[in-house]
């Protein structure tokens, strides 16, 4: 399980709606997040860190469709296309009032361009939030006014020993196409001379034929290992314990990978899309072209052999990780609630 977030970080002033009505009882904030526990995903991480820093402050449901209860105060839905059953049950009640909808990479970087629902969600909502800041490039101008850059957050780790004699390479990401699984496998291949590179891919099979190729992969070039889903602590301990994490995506809103490599002091390579660049930088040294596994594996053996370029790009990732601080993300999480609660209240 994710670590909850140190007490101390979710103190602050009493919120606008609390000085506004200071004995009435805590508002209520339900969060429909489509991922719950069991896909141990990023959808459910970022719903379940919203949770801790909200319950302080207000009483907090989780759930995976809204129920309908009127005594509700705000829903803050998590992905516009697959939580729009609960978005449009929330709008038909409430109007946009009180309505706050969380976007994901699939959300920016696929569904509004072309889904009348996640279309939809866009306009119903009261605000909207992006995880990174190029996700506001993707919105259609009329909605950036409304909407807020939350960067996400995760607790700083130290990083582990690690052996000279080879580098760890790990890539954390389920198998799906959006994660773009076979740019890794092409560049494990080319890597094969390399016995001084070794791979270590975590996530679970979600796409049956990507799962055949990255047993495949593993049988045929031992530098390269899939080891399927791991616990949330044990792949943390992983990243931990490597010299630089790869993150192949070819659509993201803001991995949490990143960020966990990020605040562990390992370095990362990643494909050049706007999630990423969000959160590395436009000028981070480290980005190769989407898709492109022989840039990939050429950024690898230059990691490994080019001590100058991996610090560069610890350099580069160090100055990144106050960005991702649980009090940054807390505040501003708060800031959007309680400006939904009081722009509710005046309605």
């Amino acid at each position: 399980m994710n670590p909850s977030p140190n007490p101390k970080l979710l103190q602050k002033k009493p919120l606008k709606s609390e000085l506004a009505s200071p004995k009435s009882v805590k508002k209520t904030v339900v969060i429909v997040s489509p991922a719950l526990a069991s896909a141990n995903n990023g959808n459910w991480q970022t719903a379940k860190r919203y949770r801790q820093f909200l319950e302080p402050h207000f009483r907090v449901r989780l759930v995976s469709e809204w129920d309908g209860s009127k005594s509700d105060d705000v829903l803050l839905a998590l992905h516009a296309r697959r939580s729009f059953s609960s978005i449009a049950a929330w709008y038909a009640l409430h109007g946009a009032n009180g309505l706050v909808v969380v976007l994901t990479g699939t959300d920016l970087y696929r569904d509004i361009q072309h889904n009348p629902q996640a279309q939809q969600s866009l306009e119903f909502a009261s605000r909207l939030v992006v995880l990174q800041s190029m996700g506001l490039d993707e919105l259609p101008a009329p909605f950036r006014a409304k909407t807020a850059v939350l960067l996400q957050s995760t607790t700083p780790r130290v990083s582990l020993s690690k052996s000279t004699r080879r580098t760890r390479v790990v890539m954390v990401g389920h198998l799906r196409e959006e994660k773009s699984p076979r740019t890794l496998f092409e560049a494990a291949v080319l890597l094969a001379q390399h016995l001084d590179i070794h791979i270590q891919h975590i996530g679970a099979e979600h796409d049956q034929l990507l799962a055949s190729m990255a047993h495949q992969t593993a049988a045929l070039y031992p530098q390269y290992q899939f080891t399927g889903a791991l616990s949330y602590p044990e792949t943390r301990r992983q990243i931990q314990r490597s010299h630089v994490l790869v993150h192949t995506s070819v659509m993201e809103g803001g991995a949490h990978v990143l960020m966990e490599a990020i605040c562990s002091g390992v370095a990362v390579i990643a494909s050049r899309i706007p999630g990423n660049m969000g959160m590395l930088g436009e000028d981070y040294a480290g980005l190769f072209p989407v898709g492109d596994a022989k840039a990939l594996a050429d950024m690898l053996i230059r990691f490994r052999h080019d001590s100058d370029f991996e610090q560069l790009l610890k350099m580069q990732c160090a100055l990144r990780a106050p960005l991702f601080s649980a009090e940054h993300e807390c505040k501003g999480l708060l800031t959007i609630v309680d400006k939904v609660i009081f722009a509710r209240q005046l309605s």
